[in-house]
């Protein structure tokens, strides 16, 4: 690791504030030329501890960049990660409050729900579908408390920044009916995402590493090596299988999955 222990918390606490001010800060990329991937990872989990200090409750995990061509945007060849904390979750068809967020946009993904616990190293595909209760549409909210653009030097965000704030997660809906893993083949689930009525984007489920579970056998193996592992009950979004869908306040978006029911909410 390039970054003190000083210098991570202080990370962490910057993020925090911008969350609560909703004041972007100067990409960490910048700020620390050095930073690696295990720092960004060490920012991260500093800021979801203070936040669990302050009584918020770590409900699951979410993964990103699961799609080959924002891997190569970014230049990396694995996804990232981030935590699901209880006041991120929001009532299907209910109000997303505008005023809580900074830049709101929204993906369409499946999240997996637990059954059992699920720990690595080796995990399959199929210890995944094993280990699963159900699966059920969704909506990702993403924000970013980093400045996406630098207006000094033009630089756009790295790798590091979005790991570090939190992999941009911000809220999710869950909505349809659950889906039993084993019941269809889940690369084919497929959704029309709508803004206000008009189709913005489509998309099938295998654009996630070609079978979602994959991503939660990703993200089980990764843990592991910290002794930690997806637990009974948590809820696992495996990552987007559209490009983001900007939203604004006064947006209604809806997520079609066809027989597996959709999932909207509303930007208030």
């Amino acid at each position: 690791m390039a970054l003190s222990k000083d210098d991570i918390r202080a990370a962490a606490e910057r993020l925090d504030s911008a969350e609560k001010t909703r004041k972007q800060i100067r990409q960490l990329s910048l700020e620390y030329p050095r930073i690696t991937l295990e720092d960004a990872y060490a920012i991260q989990k500093a800021w979801v501890e203070m936040k669990v200090a302050q009584g918020r409750v770590v409900k699951g995990h979410k993964i990103g960049l699961t799609s080959k061509a924002m891997q190569s945007a970014l230049n990396i060849d694995e996804p990232d990660s981030g935590v699901l904390l209880d006041d991120m979750f929001f009532t299907d068809g209910g109000l997303v409050p505008t005023d809580r967020f900074i830049a709101t946009r929204v993906e369409a993904e499946l999240a997996f729900v637990m059954k059992h616990r699920l720990a690595g190293p080796n995990c399959t595909l199929f210890d995944v579908l094993n280990a699963t209760d159900f699966v059920v549409p969704a909506l990702e909210i993403l924000d970013t408390r980093v400045e996406r653009v630098d207006p000094e030097t033009k630089a756009t965000r790295k790798i590091f920044d979005t790991i570090a704030d939190n992999a941009a997660n911000a809220g999710i809906v869950l909505g349809g009916r659950p889906i039993r893993p084993l019941e269809p083949d889940l690369r084919w689930i497929g959704a029309l995402c709508f803004r206000n009525g008009q189709l913005e984007e489509t998309g099938l489920a295998a654009g996630v590493l070609n079978h979602p579970a994959t991503a939660v056998a990703w993200l089980a193996n990764k843990i592991a090596p910290n002794g930690r592992a997806l637990e009974a009950g948590q809820i696992v979004l495996a990552g987007s299988f559209i490009r983001p869908i900007e939203t604004r306040k006064g947006d209604t978006i809806q997520a079609d999955y066809g027989p597996y029911g959709s999932v909207s909410c509303y930007f208030a």
